[in-house]
């Protein structure tokens, strides 16, 4: 891995301030989402049936993961908004690159109207739930994807935001957006009585007014620009195809192996699925953290992409490299000291935490392993090769995960959690090798 140029140490950690301080916003950004998951859980968990809760969950559940997976959006976006925010016309290649993911969205979020019957007739099939929990999940999903325009809109936007380093704007919206939201969930159900139409609703008044306020912070910033037909000529067209494309496959092949812990370990039984699902809970805590250090290098590197700096993105990604192998540290020592702590709260069930403490070890060693394809990700996001992070995904799903699961079933469960170490770690490598490769052949720019 190349380092940067010697500069002395006082310079290096007060360029770090401009890192630490897009990065806070997001991880704060971060942490409400899943707050925002406990409200619905608890408005809805106190329904009159259990049915209601579940049927709302996976109706839920079936949305995220399309969501999941258009989640390319946001990345499309940052890289182009930033590298927009790095060149000589800085005004005009911004409003481009809005409006041009503004069209993608918007497309996305139709067509996912258009063939919500197909989606629902698929998510019934592979949750096959009961009866009851389908009437349920059904008046959930119908309501529901009505928001699906602005939850696309919101991740182009939310990307574009990011780019143009606005991350405190990005953190005010989710959280006034995520407070609306568990605001009217209690209005709907508990002073209307609209049970679970009424969560829905409150989600989709939610999404739509995020959406409207990142429209205005975003137009502020590209005020006085018409859009130009030129923008979304075939041209255009086919760049943005093409990223994401890639970006869509990389999702795709993600989702998969994480899919693939999940099912497999249902297959095992419910004392493993129900371990899967705790130790989950400590992937994502890590994402709260080393995410918000990979948004802020989206944004710098793809800025310094679009000035052209081969020297800044060299900078900025070992910049990055060191907050995130912080970071990491403290959430290795946190674990390793708290662990036990951690998984007691997440069950009550006493053999559910003696079973899941042996995998405790390995909890302590992902942030380590992890950390690596969090950054790196957030460098080639700022840098729109989705060529580089689609290869790297799917070799380390086909040659690393899936061979390292298969070569050790036989010890059973455990067995995903080593395929799934090696995984995140083979990520982070082959992307690190390839940063190197580009940045010795002179091509980070490019």
């Amino acid at each position: 891995m190349p380092l940067p140029v010697s500069r002395d140490q006082k310079n290096f950690w007060h360029d770090s301030t401009r890192l630490v301080a897009l990065a806070i916003p997001m991880i704060l950004a971060n942490v409400t989402t899943p707050l925002l998951g406990l409200v619905d859980t608890a408005v809805l968990g106190h329904m009159q049936l259990p049915a209601m809760l579940a049927g709302a969950s996976v109706g839920a559940l079936i949305l995220t993961q399309i969501y999941w997976l258009c989640g390319f959006l946001r990345m499309s976006s940052t890289g182009l908004s930033a590298q927009a925010r790095g060149v000589k016309d800085t005004k005009i290649a911004s409003a481009k690159v809005l409006w041009q993911t503004m069209m993608v969205a918007l497309l996305l979020g139709l067509g996912l109207l258009v063939f919500q019957a197909p989606i629902l007739y698929v998510g019934v099939a592979l949750a096959s739930p009961t009866l009851e929990v389908q009437q349920h999940l059904v008046a959930y999903f119908d309501v529901r994807v009505f928001g699906a325009p602005a939850a696309m809109l919101n991740l182009a936007l939310i990307g574009w935001l990011v780019g143009q380093q606005k991350t405190r704007s990005v953190l005010i919206i989710q959280v006034v957006g995520n407070l609306l939201n568990a605001g009217l969930d209690v209005l709907f159900v508990y002073g209307l009585g609209m049970s679970v139409p009424g969560v829905a609703l409150a989600s989709i008044i939610a999404e739509y007014s995020m959406a409207c306020m990142a429209l205005w912070v975003a137009f502020k910033q590209v005020v006085g620009v018409k859009p130009d037909r030129a923008w979304f000529n075939r041209a255009a067209r086919k760049i943005l195809m093409k990223l994401n494309g890639n970006m869509l496959l990389r999702n795709l092949a993600l989702q998969g192996c994480l899919a693939f812990v999940t099912i497999q370990g249902a297959r095992l039984g419910e004392t493993p699925a129900a371990i899967n699902a705790i130790l989950m809970q400590f992937f994502v805590l890590i994402a709260l953290g080393l995410d918000g250090i990979a948004y802020a290098v989206e944004a710098l590197v793809g800025e310094a992409k679009g000035a052209q700096d081969n020297h800044e993105i060299k900078r900025r990604t070992y910049q990055g490299l060191v907050w995130s192998s912080a970071v990491a540290v403290i959430y290795s020592l946190a674990f390793y000291l708290f662990g036990e702590t951690i998984i007691a709260l997440l069950t009550e069930h006493q053999h559910l935490v003696s079973a899941a403490l042996g995998y405790l070890p390995l909890m302590v060693i992902l942030p380590l392993l992890a950390h690596w394809c969090f950054l790196y990700d957030g460098v080639f996001v700022g840098l729109t090769r989705a060529d580089a992070m689609r290869n790297s995904m799917i070799f380390s799903a086909l040659l690393v995960f899936f061979p390292l699961w298969y070569v050790n079933k036989d010890i059973g469960n455990i067995s995903l959690w080593y395929a799934l170490l090696g995984f995140v770690f083979a990520r982070g490598a082959t992307l690190a090798l390839m940063f190197y490769r580009l940045d010795k052949h002179g091509r980070l720019c490019k």
